[in-house]
């Protein structure tokens, strides 16, 4: 037998400034089942996570707030820790990337890239706002767009035009945190030299460590050739200092995936067989993997391991890419209630509903994951409770009825035990690639040939005849070793139900190798439910709480927010100026993306007697433009035609909502045509 695996593995840090989500929850689970499985199978696999602490955007929160920075990531990190703790995220250690572990550690890459000359200096000229003191990351900076000169633009992008620019191009600048006018200033920056590490990483991201889509999106960045990464910041900052500058500071992305070595660390302390350099140091034998989203790729496959090569620790053995989650087939939506937070759904429903629904969802690749609610109840009903929790309900009673609770000797299906045992290394290969879903559908291939053969020898009919008890308690006895058999190959994504089931067994905590062997002359304990179904009124309980939290959150939220303040209800017009709005109904009839534009959609629009084209910033909220094709909205038709670098639009159409995701196109009641004026 081969020696059990040192895997060390690791989630994405949560950012200590909001709430755990079902979007997030989705990468902890992913991860949390594969830890399970290495574990359940004999390995030695450690789990660590870490609250990414530092940043300006905590510094500002905290400062609104009225308490420390050092505050609200306590405040936070409970909330979090309570939240993995009850979704069964079974962390060995989470820390804070605001610990002194991470601070000596992030000093010591930095000091070791410095001397081996891999950091550059050199002179930034940025906003610096004078009334907060401080210099302004581009999402702190609005004014008016340099292109189409919409107002209240960011300073990296129009949401109106679809422009690209730099913060020094806007016109008319405001800080979005003071609404001070910013000054230009220059200061020192300190590099990253990445380019040095550009023919490491061209074969590191092909050796197999990334999913071939991840390594075919990295290869743009290098056939592009990398530039150098601004890794400082200016005081005031939440972070660390570097050493030996003053009022110069960690950029939050250079200590955060440091944070998981300053997590192992600290586990490290209170675990004496546990060795920080035998999975650190270059050429550990150790293996190391990390979960993580999509959107945060660049980070962890082109900066992370050129640090870790730069300053002599070893690099990652895979980089697990997972996509987004979408709710019923969208992006989650407060206004609809499906931006659910962890405890939300922890109030209505049970923790391994999601896990479950998760798992027979997840493959290996980077797609996204929908959560289609109405298949979400009748999946978890259909599979967990009609199909293996059955197993043991309908066969428990007559052993305890019949047998004093004892499970008799012998195999009444041998071509079942055999099929059981065959399908393991299957179900195993699968649970190791990540193929949860697989995983999922040839356990529940198994559940659906048990219940055959139940349903097929009938023990509840053979009870209510003379000389069938022996037969009854031998089927009945195969149907419970064969329930055994699920719940170890289930034990990773439903480590209670598998507790619980342990209990009615009487038996030890269950290990992979259990299932080669089975249950015979063995005292069962009184079956209790092992999971009853989910009630729909629940899961619409749900919505409905989120879309509450929503509207708490909006109550208790600060004017400004953190932002510019605008009260849009205070500027009043003449009924006369309104009543000159020419509002159409209009048809969609070609809806696509505009090509250099990363939030424009082009429209063609029928509103009966011509076509119009125009351009609306809804993309963000229609990924998929052909979607809306066939669709009827509104449209303001008399608006002046305005010419933009793509083309010129002819109108505008109506649409509501904060922005990003949450945008939707107005529309008509049902029999509304193109053309007809609205009233």
């Amino acid at each position: 037998m081969s020696e059990p695996r040192q895997i060390l593995v690791t989630s994405a840090l949560p950012y200590a400034n909001g709430s755990i989500h079902l979007g997030h929850m989705l990468e902890y689970i992913q991860t949390d089942m594969w830890v399970r499985f290495q574990k359940l199978r004999g390995n030695q696999c450690i789990y660590v996570c870490a609250d990414d602490a530092h940043g300006s955007a905590i510094m500002l929160r905290a400062e609104k707030e009225g308490i420390t920075p050092e505050q609200l990531i306590a405040n936070v990190q409970a909330e979090h820790s309570s939240d993995f703790a009850d979704f069964l995220v079974d962390f060995d250690n989470f820390h804070s990337t605001h610990s002194e572990e991470n601070r000596e550690l992030s000093g010591l890459i930095y000091t070791r890239l410095r001397e081996a000359g891999h950091i550059a200096t050199r002179s930034v000229t940025q906003y610096f706002d004078p009334e907060k003191g401080m210099f302004l990351a581009d999402r702190f900076i609005k004014g008016t767009c340099p292109k189409c000169a919409a107002e209240d633009q960011y300073g990296d992008n129009c949401e109106k035009c679809g422009a690209t620019y730099a913060p020094t191009e806007l016109k008319n600048p405001k800080s979005a945190i003071s609404g001070a006018t910013p000054v230009l200033r220059d200061s020192q920056h300190f590099f990253f030299k990445l380019p040095d590490f550009q023919a490491m990483l061209q074969q590191w991201t092909r050796s197999g460590t990334l999913q071939e889509a991840v390594a075919n999106k990295l290869a743009e960045w290098l056939d592009s050739g990398l530039q150098e990464w601004d890794i400082s910041r200016d005081a005031p900052y939440f972070g660390f200092e570097i050493p030996g500058e003053p009022g110069k500071y960690f950029y939050v992305w250079l200590d955060a995936p440091i944070g998981y070595m300053a997590s192992f660390k600290n586990l490290c302390a209170r675990r004496p067989e546990l060795d920080f350099d035998a999975f650190w140091n270059e050429g550990s034998k150790a293996e190391l993997y990390h979960f993580i989203g999509k959107d945060i790729v660049n980070f962890h496959a082109l900066f992370w391991p050129a640090m870790l090569e730069g300053a002599g620790f070893r690099k990652p053995s895979a980089v697990n890419v997972h996509g987004y989650l979408t709710v019923n087939g969208a992006k989650m939506s407060k206004s609809r209630g499906t931006f659910i937070k962890a405890r939300t759904y922890l109030d209505h429903l049970q923790p391994e509903y999601l896990r479950y629904y998760y798992a027979a969802k997840l493959g290996r690749g980077v797609d996204d994951l929908d959560l289609n609610l109405e298949d979400f109840v009748q999946k978890v009903n259909s599979d967990l409770v009609g199909k293996v929790v059955n197993i043991a309900s309908r066969c428990a009673g007559f052993i305890h009825k019949g047998n004093e609770g004892v499970m008799v000797a012998g195999d009444a299906a041998p071509e079942l035990t055999e099929a059981f045992l065959a399908a393991a290394p299957s179900i195993a290969d699968a649970y190791e690639g990540r193929d949860f879903g697989r995983a999922m559908r040839e356990i529940m291939a198994l559940a659906d040939r048990a219940n055959a053969w139940i349903a097929d020898k009938a023990p509840w009919s053979l009870a209510k005849q003379e000389g069938k008890q022996d037969e009854v308690q031998a089927i009945c006895a195969q149907g419970i070793n064969l329930f055994r058999q699920l719940v170890i190959f289930l034990k990773p994504v439903l480590p209670v139900l598998a507790a619980d089931a342990e209990a009615f067994l009487n038996v030890a905590p269950l290990t992979w190798n259990d299932h080669l062997s089975r249950l015979e002359n063995h005292q069962l304990n009184p079956f209790k439910a092992l999971m009853s179904r989910i009630e729909p009124a629940k899961v619409e309980a749900m919505v409905a709480a989120s879309k509450e939290d929503l509207l708490a959150a909006e109550a208790k939220a600060p004017v400004g927010n953190g932002e510019l303040a605008k009260d849009p209800l205070s500027a009043e017009i003449e009924f006369d100026t309104f009543a000159a709005v020419d509002l159409r109904v209009a048809l969609i009839v070609k809806a696509e993306a505009v090509p250099g534009a990363d939030k424009l959609l082009q429209l063609t629009l029928d509103i009966g007697d011509e076509r119009r084209n125009v351009f609306s910033g809804i993309k963000s909220a229609y990924p998929d433009p052909s979607q809306l094709e066939g669709r009827l909205t509104m449209m303001v038709a008399n608006l002046k035609p305005r010419k933009m670098r793509f083309g010129v639009s002819e109108g505008m159409v109506m649409a509501a909502g904060p922005g990003g995701e949450e945008i939707y196109l107005l529309s008509p009641d049902s029999g509304a045509k193109p053309g007809q004026r609205i009233k």
